[in-house]
C-alpha cells in the first residue's frame, strides 16, 4: 500500500514524466492501426477496376488481360499498354480510364495492390493449373465476372489445396510436398 501512495505522489507532483510514456504508447498503437489497415484492400487499388464491366457487359475472357496464366507461373497483371489497346477509343471519358490514360503518357505500371496471396515457401504455377489441371479461374478466385471490387473469396491454405489436389486422378502425387514446396 505505501508503495502505491508513493507511486500516485509521484505521478501527480510530476505530471509531465506521465506524458512521455502516454505519448509512446499512443504512437505505437498508431503505428500498429496503420501496419494493420495498410495491407493491399480493394480500397488500396490505384484504379477502381470493375471486372463485372469487362466480362460481364464488354464479354471479355480472363485470359484476355491475364494471358500469362496459360504460359507461366504467374497470371500476370496486363500491361498499360494492353488496357490502353481498347481504351484509346473505348470510354476514353470516365474518371477510372483517365487514371489509367495517366500511367500510360508517363510510361508507368499501374501499381495493383495483391489480392491474394501465397507464402513465399509455396510455389504455385497458373500454367499448371489452367493449362495441364484445366482449372477455371473461378476455381479458385470465385465469381470474379460479377465482382465491381475484387476481393480474395477463400483462404489459400495448405488445407484448401489439398482438398483439391486430393480429388484429381493424380491427386498422390499430388500431395507429395515437394510439389508446392520447391
Amino acid at each position: 500500500m505505501k508503495r502505491l501512495r508513493s507511486l500516485l505522489a509521484w505521478m501527480t507532483a510530476r505530471p509531465i514524466r506521465l506524458l512521455i510514456p502516454a505519448a509512446v504508447v499512443v504512437a505505437l498503437a498508431a503505428l500498429a492501426l496503420l501496419a494493420s489497415t495498410s495491407r493491399a484492400s480493394p480500397e488500396a487499388q490505384p484504379i477502381a477496376f470493375n471486372h463485372k464491366i469487362m466480362v460481364v457487359t464488354a464479354g471479355i475472357n480472363c485470359i484476355f488481360c491475364h494471358s500469362d496464366a496459360t504460359r507461366s507461373p504467374s497470371a500476370g497483371m496486363p500491361s498499360v499498354d494492353k488496357c490502353m489497346g481498347c481504351h484509346k477509343t473505348i470510354a476514353t471519358t470516365s474518371p477510372e480510364i483517365i487514371k489509367v490514360a495517366g500511367y500510360y503518357s508517363r510510361g508507368e505500371p499501374i501499381p495493383w495492390q495483391r489480392v491474394n496471396t501465397l507464402p513465399r515457401f509455396v510455389y504455385f504455377s497458373h500454367q499448371a493449373h489452367v493449362v495441364a489441371g484445366g482449372k477455371n479461374c473461378e476455381d479458385c478466385h470465385g465469381d470474379v465476372a460479377n465482382m465491381t471490387v475484387d476481393v480474395p473469396v477463400v483462404r489459400m491454405n495448405m488445407g484448401w489445396c489439398l482438398r483439391c489436389h486430393t480429388q484429381q486422378p493424380n491427386g498422390q502425387q499430388l500431395r507429395d510436398c515437394i510439389t508446392c514446396h520447391q
